[in-house]
This record gives C-alpha cells, sequence and structure tokens, in this order.
C-alpha cells in the first residue's frame, strides 16, 4: 500500500496546471532530485516535515499536514518570477478532493531566499502546508 504525501498531492496539482506546463513541462517536474544536466526551467517537489497524525474519529481517519518546498531551478531571474507564480496560482489556497487526496487543504507558507544555482542557474523555493484526512 503506497501512503499518500503532501508532496504527491503538490506535484498532482502542478502537472494538472496548463499554464504552469507552458512554463516548465512536465518531464521537468521532478520529485526527490533533479537530475544532472537537466534542461531549464525546471522544479523539484519534497517534502519538508510532517506532523504527528491526530485521529479524527473512530472510522480510521487522521488529518495529516506536510510541509511541501517546490524548488525552481531557472535559465534567468525573470524566469524564476514566473515560474515562482505560477505555482503559487496551481496550488495556494486550494481545497477538495485533490491529487488523490480527501479533504485537500493547501496553504502557502512562505519563500526561501533568491539562489544561484548550479551551472549559474536561478533558484528560489515556495513552501506550501498540506492537510487532508487519510486513512489510519
Amino acid at each position: 500500500m503506497t501512503v499518500l504525501e503532501g508532496s504527491d498531492i503538490i506535484g498532482a496539482l502542478l502537472l494538472e496546471d496548463a499554464a504552469l506546463l507552458q512554463l516548465v513541462p512536465a518531464e521537468r517536474i521532478k520529485a526527490g532530485l533533479l537530475p544532472e544536466g537537466i534542461a531549464l526551467d525546471a522544479l523539484l517537489v519534497s517534502g519538508t516535515s510532517s506532523t504527528d497524525r491526530q485521529p479524527l474519529t473512530r472510522e480510521g481517519l487522521v488529518r495529516r499536514t506536510d510541509r511541501v518546498s517546490v524548488t525552481v531551478r531557472a535559465a534567468s531571474h525573470r524566469n524564476r518570477k514566473a515560474v515562482i507564480a505560477a505555482v503559487r496560482r496551481a496550488c495556494a489556497g486550494k481545497t477538495g478532493q485533490l491529487g488523490g487526496g480527501r479533504n485537500v487543504s493547501i496553504l502557502t507558507a512562505g519563500m526561501g531566499p533568491d539562489v544561484n544555482g548550479p551551472g549559474s542557474s536561478f533558484e528560489k523555493t515556495q513552501d506550501f502546508r498540506v492537510s487532508w484526512d487519510a486513512e489510519d
């Protein structure tokens, strides 16, 4: 049995967003690690932290909350800004049955600093707080 994580939900939303996919093709949206030499612009979706499960009912449901980071690696400062904005539009404030999750709620949870990435790329991270009801 595969356990759903907040990064799975965010990844699904990114891959479903047509406006974002105009900027970053689906094959450049990765989980875990961006491969060496990946073409820019690219996204890395990773889990940062997870809170303990809290029982909701006697029916075996728990509320999970994960902090998820989406790192943008872009070819230019302008591209980085555009992609971060598209990532926020794709995920922030979304609620409902999303990305395989039940009663999902997604809030922004801050942005990281502008960073010089590998190969003279431009990086920035957008964090999200993802909550959903899961089977215990």
